[in-house]
């Protein structure tokens, strides 16, 4: 087991997509999946049928929260009372609600965790989030029946970073990223509290001083997002555990304060849905100030809309007189899902719309769709590679999107002198 990588959490994973038989519960009632031999040097080959505790998870990129239930899966050889046949294991799986929204094509993937509970997910075919899993895992091909298996988990492949650390927590898998070099001034410089986001920011990339965003955009962008990511997940570990510590009891005739926990626990949540998006843009702000990029922040555009960056900024977006092929508009998102339709209202005047995201391997069925609607992605370049290579094509990167605006700033400038 090595730190920072798939091993630490995860003994071996297998993957397949789901047959007719093992997807629909009218066709068959048998409830079975055929295990591998590969799937059982990891899982096991018990004696006797086994009845194994695992977490059912079903996604799909509609639903922002995953179907979650506890459930079991029954590993038995199915030849045990034919000693002159190789046996041949089978996993029984009980009706759950993961298992009646399961379809013919869908991704499966069974995991057995580092602390012996076994994780079943199943993830709508054709969905960004079942092709997330799929190179998360570094599955590439499974076009054929069986169950493709990984048991070496330490490979560069599975290195846990930024974006592979999204996806785990997609399936329950808390990746505890902390460095507690910085813990001790972290807790003077901001008193012992969470600061705004901004603040938060401008430390992080304090910590990375020796950057330069003009060098290499993409690289820098993701350095701040992984650095602010790592100190606020350190910084968050401490506050909560102080906050545990002090318990939540309440008055004499109430007891325990149910009502303060739950409240304690709901802003842990939208903190860390909200903060990341937020971190991108204030990154994004500095990049773009360091490249010498004109722009404004949240401008109000028709109908009252803010596009997170208008370029050159809102008064030349207003300006009548202003040649509407030189603005430039930039949606920024951490993950997309299916909010990248709300960028295609928020400036008229632009045809062709940007959106920046952080989100691995999005579906080929919605960039075919972005493209058609005139929204150009663009992703650090080393998020390029979770893409297929049709779509790598038309992906931009960062530094590319630096270089067209930075184009058309010099167009007007040049317009300007002539």
């Amino acid at each position: 087991m090595k730190q920072g990588y798939l091993s630490e959490y995860f003994e071996g994973v297998a993957a397949k997509r789901l047959s007719a038989v093992e997807a629909d519960q009218t066709r068959s009632n048998q409830h079975e999946y055929n295990a591998t031999r590969r799937m059982l040097d990891f899982i096991g080959r018990p004696s006797e049928k086994t009845r194994m505790p695992a977490l059912f998870i079903y996604l799909t990129d509609e639903d922002p929260e995953p179907i979650v239930e506890d459930a079991f899966l029954t590993l038995y050889d199915s030849r045990k009372d034919q000693p002159h046949r190789h046996p041949e294991y089978r996993f029984y799986f009980p009706t759950t609600t993961v298992s009646m929204n399961a379809a013919e094509g869908d991704l499966l993937v069974i995991a057995k965790r580092q602390d012996g509970g076994l994780l079943v997910v199943i993830a709508e075919n054709g969905s960004s989030v079942s092709r997330q899993i799929q190179w998360l895992f570094g599955f590439a091909d499974l076009t054929h029946p069986g169950f493709s298996v990984k048991s070496e988990l330490e490979t560069e492949q599975d290195r846990i970073e930024f974006a592979s650390r999204f996806i785990l927590e997609s399936i329950g898998i808390v990746v505890e990223a902390t460095n507690e070099t910085y813990l001790e001034t972290m807790l003077q410089r901001f008193d012992g509290k969470f600061p705004k986001t901004r603040d938060f920011s401008a430390y992080a990339r304090s910590t990375l001083s020796d950057l330069r965003p003009r060098d290499d955009p993409d690289a820098v962008v993701m350095a701040w997002m992984e650095r602010e990511e790592i100190l606020f997940r350190t910084l968050e570990r401490y506050l909560i555990a102080d906050r545990l510590s002090k318990g939540f009891s309440g008055s004499a005739d109430v007891g325990v304060d149910v009502d303060g926990f739950l409240s304690f626990s709901l802003s842990v949540q939208n903190r860390r849905k909200s903060r990341v998006g937020l971190a991108l843009e204030n990154h994004l702000e500095i990049l773009f100030q360091e490249c010498g990029i004109h722009y404004t922040r949240t401008a109000v555009t028709e109908n009252k809309a803010k596009p997170d960056f208008l370029f050159p900024g809102v008064h030349a977006y207003h300006d009548p007189a202003f040649d509407s092929r030189r603005l430039t508009m930039l949606g920024v998102k951490s993950t997309c899902k299916d909010r990248w339709r709300q960028v295609l209202a928020e400036a008229d005047k632009i045809a062709d719309k940007h959106l920046l995201t952080l989100e691995t391997a999005i579906s080929t069925q919605q960039t075919d769709e972005m493209a058609a609607k005139r929204l150009q992605l663009v992703l650090p370049l080393g998020l390029h590679d979770t893409y297929t290579p049709t779509q790598r094509v038309w992906l931009m990167d960062v530094a590319g999107f630096v270089r067209l605006v930075h184009d058309r700033q010099q167009d007007k400038q040049n317009a300007i002198r002539d």
